[in-house]
């Protein structure tokens, strides 16, 4: 950290006012983010976005038959492609039938896998979803697990703020019979207002609420201030109930200034939800701008610090904040410099490849921000917990990694996240 900097916390955009957007607000929080994104694109060379659409490294395309990879532990692993054109898909869940459920986050479509193969039908009843280019749209699925055919899926919903046309984010509720959705509704409505940038993850836990992740908390965006707004549910970790609403036993159940959902605060945007198979607790992986990605151990009523302490750097080259950490904060588990923009993570258990379990396995999208750098990133942990080594897969693949989960059968399934996308499945060679 350079010598002599203040602390300073959030850091207001060079030219923005923050009283010409005061006659909009939304519990505290301004509807001003569209000219503060703006004016945040152009004071850094149109960095912030326009990095996504260019890179000189050619794409590859998709692999269409089996391939071996060697790796540290496991000298030889046999990568399926099960499923070609997917289009951007974002999350997925196993049947017990053996269908595996896809998202399509900008056409937000839900598709099926079934017997290695993608149906062409797209499954009707998906409800009416905000789709911006890859920013906004269909994001994570989960079934219920009592019952698979009652359907979870997190999406941007267009939403009217005093007059004007906003989005948020949604948790909504169907079922899954005869191939298509019925009885679908919002069961859950985020208060606040999305940039389009929200990624929401979903996990049961094992007392049947559910985990939804709820990110969008973007200092450049001015709505940095979101993670620490106990007002909002931008930036947080969420607990519901099945039905959408709290449980009793939350940790801010009870003190007005909170909202009931709220979990955990402080993160920026958590794309990645898995319990550690021994001690049973929740660990989320979380992107900062550049540099700072983490993974965290959350406990209930952490606050995990961002933008008030943080190891990343801004899209414009800045730091984010002027210590990376806080005493009373909660601090990273696993740290990423340069960043990775972790998604999906899961702890491997199966029997398949006995060498990698208790492995976390994280999937990257790309790598300190350059293009055609994503991979699966394999972490390993020494009999205390503590990180000791990390390698890479699949970066020869040149595609964003967006989810990875094990299946019921004990078999790593890998989503890349691209126009024309692929479902991967990892199996002893």
């Amino acid at each position: 950290m350079p010598a002599g900097r203040a602390f300073s916390g959030v850091k207001p955009m060079v030219g923005y006012n923050r009283e010409n957007c005061m006659g909009h607000m939304i519990r505290g929080r301004n509807l001003c983010y569209a000219l503060v994104i703006t004016l945040a694109f152009a004071l850094s060379g149109g960095s912030a976005f326009a990095q996504t659409t260019r890179g000189g490294v050619p794409a590859e395309p998709p692999p269409d038959q089996p391939f071996i990879i060697n790796t540290d532990v496991v000298p030889e692993v046999r990568v399926v492609p099960l499923a070609r054109g997917l289009t951007h898909p974002w999350g997925m869940a196993f049947r017990d039938n053996g269908d595996i459920l896809v998202t399509e986050r900008n056409k937000g479509t839900l598709r099926v896998v079934r017997n290695g193969l993608l149906l062409e039908r797209e499954i009707p009843g998906v409800p009416e979803i905000f789709t911006d280019g890859d920013r906004a749209g269909l994001m994570d699925i989960a079934l219920h697990p009592d019952d698979d055919r009652i359907v979870y899926l997190t999406y941007t919903k267009a939403i009217e703020f005093e007059g004007e046309p906003a989005r948020t984010v949604a948790l909504a509720r169907g079922r899954l019979e005869g191939g298509e959705l019925t009885d679908v509704r919002d069961i859950f409505v985020a208060e606040g207002l999305d940039d389009g940038i929200a990624a929401s993850r979903l996990l049961f836990r094992p007392d049947g609420t559910l985990f939804m992740s709820l990110g969008g908390a973007y200092v450049f965006a001015n709505t940095g201030d979101y993670a620490q707004d106990p007002g909002t549910h931008f930036g947080k970790l969420l607990r519901l109930n099945d039905d959408g609403t709290a449980p009793r036993d939350n940790p801010f159940v009870g003190n007005a200034a909170f909202l009931p959902e709220i979990y955990s605060m402080g993160h920026r945007n958590q794309l990645g939800l898995a319990f550690h198979p021994e001690t049973g607790a929740l660990w989320a992986s979380e992107n900062g701008p550049q540099g700072g990605d983490e993974v965290n151990v959350i406990r209930a009523g952490g606050n995990y610090g961002w933008p008030i302490a943080s190891y990343s750097r801004e899209y414009r080259g800045d730091w984010v904040s002027a210590t990376p950490w806080v005493e009373e904060l909660e601090s990273a588990e696993v740290l990423w410099w340069p960043s990775i923009a972790p998604s999906g993570q899961v702890f491997y258990t199966g029997e398949h490849f006995p060498a990698w379990q208790g492995n976390l396995f994280v999937g990257s999208m790309m790598v300190g921000r350059m293009f055609r750098t994503g991979h699966l990133e394999r972490i390993v942990f020494n009999a205390d917990g503590e990180e000791v080594r990390r390698e890479w897969l699949l970066a020869d693949l040149k595609q964003r990694v967006r989810d990875v989960r094990q299946g019921p059968d004990g078999y790593l399934y890998v989503l890349t996240e691209e126009e024309d996308a692929v479902l991967l499945r990892l199996e002893p060679a």
